[in-house]
């Protein structure tokens, strides 16, 4: 997939982006919270096929449902998502994890990893936004964190193995 961006002085930023089956989209994000949306048909750059506007909390719900915060199909082991060096990942918990019955205090995540975890959705698709020091990790649990990949790979280390 590739994706360009582009300034757009006095409105915002441009994204476009070309999927692996050949169709363009193009992202609008304007300096006042709106997006917008254009759809292109494989082969026809030219002519939009169609669009939707949104404001910012539409658009924040739709990244949500898009990145699997609503619903992860059950197929995906893991999900990724990279802005330049940031990382985004969905990481399930194995059972035979060190960490189990462990707070993220107790384990010192952000310090010994770097990596932040953004949400957890434990095995009863309870969510729980940013979690705090205290919550207990639990097996099967998935894990919404964002770092860099170092910092991802040292987190699952820490997870896995204590």
């Amino acid at each position: 997939m590739n994706i360009w961006e582009s300034d757009l002085p006095g409105i915002g930023r441009k994204f476009q982006m070309e999927t692996r089956m050949g169709e363009k989209l193009v992202v609008v994000i304007h300096d006042n919270g709106r997006r917008e949306l254009y759809f292109f048909d494989a082969g026809n750059d030219d002519e939009c096929t169609s669009s939707v506007t949104l404001d910012d909390d539409e658009a924040l719900q739709a990244a949500g449902i898009l990145g699997g915060m609503s619903y992860k199909p059950k197929a995906l082991e893991t999900v990724n998502l990279s802005l330049n060096d940031l990382v985004i990942e969905w990481y399930k918990i194995p059972p035979q994890a060190a960490c189990i019955g462990k707070t993220i205090g107790e384990l010192d995540v952000r310090q010994k990893t770097g990596a932040t975890i953004i949400a957890v959705i434990d095995s009863q698709e309870k969510k729980q936004i940013n979690p705090g020091p205290d919550h207990v990790f639990t097996a099967n649990a998935l894990l919404v964190v964002a770092g860099e990949r170092a910092h991802l790979k040292t987190l699952k280390t820490l997870l896995q193995n204590g």
